[in-house]
């Protein structure tokens, strides 16, 4: 079989596929799981296991010595505690990305920012789960007076932080040490931009890349 060569542009496309029928398997305090019967723009017929997740955001957060802040997290699914940028479900209704990066900035690390900038997009796992991820270039930054304010708890409850050169993030990132998705895409995105002299970045008011109306995220509620 001799693959069709694609011609077009350089970008993903929103494309609904047509829902023959669904089934909810669970229903959680941030995601579902269910099934759905789709027929596939091929014209095949499937049945896709999908994750409704209602998305996240993240925030590199780069100082003026261009450094970034990382914080230590214990995180059971992995059975491990994981480097990680600030982030955060977007799990407040109706509250923009944007509006979402600052409150976790300052929960998670006690900082605001005077800038910000979308530094990249992506899906975290297009294959079975809805969650759309945009993560953040904060800049000029200022801690919060009386510091992290005491909102966390479980796992959030302690979260050292580290400021680390943005090439020895990378690093960390190529060896191997360093796992959790945010922080690896956040950190490669972060060392691009600065390469290109931050002509990539974006308004951080640019909207998201949605999922089409009546997808899987709408189908649940997410």
């Amino acid at each position: 079989m001799v693959e069709s060569a694609w011609t077009g542009p350089l970008r993903d496309e929103a494309h609904e596929a047509s829902v023959l029928a669904r089934t909810e398997h669970f229903r959680g305090r941030v995601w579902a799981v269910a099934s759905d019967e789709v027929r596939l723009p091929s014209g095949d017929v499937t049945v896709r296991d999908v994750v409704v997740h209602p998305g996240a955001v993240g925030v590199a957060a780069v100082d003026d010595a261009g450094r970034i802040l990382l914080i230590r997290q214990f995180r059971h699914p992995v059975g491990g505690y994981l480097i990680e940028l600030p982030a955060g479900l977007r799990d407040v209704p109706d509250e923009p990305p944007l509006q979402t990066a600052r409150r976790e900035l300052a929960e998670e690390a006690g900082i605001t920012a005077g800038e910000w900038y979308v530094l990249v997009d992506f899906f975290n796992s297009p294959g079975g789960s809805t969650e759309a991820f945009r993560c953040y270039l904060a800049r000029d930054l200022s801690p919060l007076p009386g510091g992290r304010p005491h909102t966390g708890e479980a796992e959030e409850a302690d979260l050292p932080q580290v400021w680390v050169p943005i090439d020895e993030a990378v690093e960390a990132v190529l060896a191997g040490d360093l796992h959790n998705p945010t922080t690896v895409t956040g950190v490669l995105a972060v060392a691009a931009a600065r390469d290109r002299n931050w002509r990539t970045l974006r308004p951080a008011s640019e909207p998201m890349w949605s999922l089409p109306p009546g997808g899987p995220a709408s189908a649940y509620g997410a």
